[in-house]
C-alpha cells in the first residue's frame, strides 16, 4: 500500500477568485450604501436621537440604503472571505442567504401577480400615508417629487389626494399659503423655463377641473405606474430574470467551490492515512498506534474492514 499514490483534488482557482472578485465589489457597494444611509441620518439628527426614527409618519427613504446596504455587506463579506479563506461555513451561509432572497423575490412576484387588486390598494395606502408626511422629511419629499415628475402624475389617484396633507387641504381653517394647491412636482413643465417655479401649484385645485389640466398633471401615480409597467413589461421582466439568473449562478458557484474544498480536504486526510502504514504491516492494529499522533483513528477504523491480507502483510 505504501507504493500507491493518490492524485490530490485541487480547488478551482478560477471559481475561487471569481467569487472573491465579484463579492469584494458587492461588499464595497454595501459599505457605500450603509455609509450614505448613516450620513443621511446623521445630517437629519437621527443618530443623536434614535427615538426620532419612529416619529416620521411616512416612509424614510434612508431605510432603503440601510437595508439594501446591510444585505449587500453581509452577502459580500461571506462570499469574499469564504472564497479567499476556503471557509465552507461562510460559503454555505452565502448560498443559503442568497437562496432565501431568491425565494422571497419569487414569492413576492407570484403574490403580486395573483393579488393585483390588493397590491394596488396597498400602494394607494402607502402613497396617501406619505402624502400626509410630505413636509415632515426632506428625503421623503424629494422621493415624492421625483416620482410625480418621472411618471407625470399627482397624488395616488388624482390631485385631490393632496387634501390629506395639512398644508395643501382646502379646509376653511387652513392658514397655509399652499392651501388648495399641490407641490411643484405636479405642475406640467414648460420647456422654455430654465428655472423651476416652486409656486406653480398654488391655488390650482380651487380652479375648475377642466382648467386644472392646463397647469398640473391630473392622473394619479398608481394608474400611471400600471401604465408604465405595461409599456415596459419586457424590460422589467428581463431585469428580474437577469437578477434571478445571477443569484442562481452565484449559488451554483459557491456550492461547487464547497464541493472542491471538501474533496481536497478528504484527499489530504486520505494521503495522511496511507502514509501511516509501514512497508510490511504485520498487524492491522499497529496502524492505530502509528497514526495516533495525527488523530486519524476514526478514519482508520473505517478503512480497516476494507484491508486485505496482502495489505496488512499477514500472509
Amino acid at each position: 500500500m505504501s507504493g500507491k499514490h493518490y492524485k490530490g483534488h485541487e480547488v478551482s482557482c478560477c471559481i475561487k477568485y471569481f467569487i472573491f472578485g465579484f463579492n469584494i465589489i458587492f461588499w464595497l457597494l454595501g459599505v457605500a450604501f450603509l455609509g450614505i444611509g448613516l450620513w443621511a441620518w446623521s445630517e437629519k439628527g437621527v443618530l443623536s436621537n434614535i427615538s426620532s426614527i419612529t416619529d416620521l409618519g411616512g416612509f424614510d427613504p434612508v431605510w432603503l440604503f440601510l437595508v439594501v446596504g446591510g444585505v449587500m455587506f453581509i452577502l459580500g463579506f461571506a462570499g469574499c472571505i469564504g472564497a479567499l479563506r476556503e471557509n465552507t461555513f461562510l460559503l454555505k451561509f452565502f448560498s443559503v442567504f442568497l437562496g432565501i432572497i431568491f425565494f422571497l423575490e419569487l414569492t413576492a412576484g407570484v403574490l403580486a401577480f395573483v393579488f393585483k387588486d390588493w397590491i394596488k390598494d396597498q400602494l394607494n395606502f402607502f402613497i396617501n400615508n406619505n402624502i400626509r408626511a410630505y413636509r415632515d422629511d426632506i428625503d421623503l419629499q424629494n422621493l415624492i417629487d421625483f416620482t410625480q415628475e418621472y411618471w407625470e402624475c399627482c397624488g395616488a389617484f388624482g390631485a385631490d389626494d393632496w387634501n390629506l396633507n395639512i398644508y395643501f387641504n382646502c379646509t376653511d381653517g387652513n392658514p397655509s399659503r399652499e392651501k388648495c394647491g399641490v407641490p411643484f412636482s405636479c405642475c406640467t413643465k414648460d420647456p422654455a423655463e430654465d428655472v423651476i417655479n416652486t409656486q406653480c401649484g398654488y391655488d390650482v385645485r380651487a380652479k375648475a377641473d377642466s382648467e386644472q389640466k392646463t397647469y398640473i398633471y391630473v392622473k394619479g401615480c398608481v394608474p400611471q405606474f400600471e401604465k408604465w409597467l405595461q409599456d415596459n413589461l419586457t424590460v422589467v421582466a428581463g431585469i428580474f430574470i437577469g437578477i434571478a439568473l445571477l443569484q442562481i449562478f452565484g449559488i451554483c458557484l459557491a456550492q461547487n467551490l464547497v464541493s472542491d474544498i471538501e474533496a481536497a480536504s478528504y484527499t489530504v486526510d486520505r494521503k495522511r492515512t496511507c502514509h501511516c502504514f509501514p512497508p510490511r504491516l504485520r498487524r492491522a492494529e499497529s496502524a492505530l498506534t502509528c497514526c495516533s499522533s495525527l488523530s486519524l483513528q476514526p478514519v482508520l477504523l473505517r478503512l480497516l474492514p476494507t484491508l486485505t491480507f496482502e495489505d496488512t502483510g499477514l500472509l
